[in-house]
């Protein structure tokens, strides 16, 4: 299956939480559905605000997993850095 990448994600970090608490597989399974604009578990409006951003560059914010395993995907207005965190880290 190709994914197709809406946007760059430029450096790519992780916080050290995350990284102790999560499977890789599933980080990156989230960047990727991340880049291709599939913003996860968020609210529809949510969701729209995303669209938006992306259209008008400004931040992104994609939610996967659930209960412990719930992070975050981050991805600054520059498209810069993206930052993979759970979210008691932000």
């Amino acid at each position: 299956m190709t994914t197709v990448v809406r946007f760059p994600l430029g450096e790519i970090v992780i916080t050290g939480n995350a990284s102790r608490r999560l499977a890789t597989e599933a980080v990156l399974a989230g960047l990727r559905r991340h880049a291709s604009g599939d913003w996860g578990n968020l609210c529809p409006e949510d969701a729209m605000a995303n669209d938006e951003a992306l259209k008008n560059g400004y931040r992104l914010l994609s939610v996967y997993g659930d209960g412990l395993h719930r992070f975050w995907i981050i991805t600054e207005w520059d498209r810069s850095v993206t930052t993979v965190l759970l979210p008691e880290d932000y």
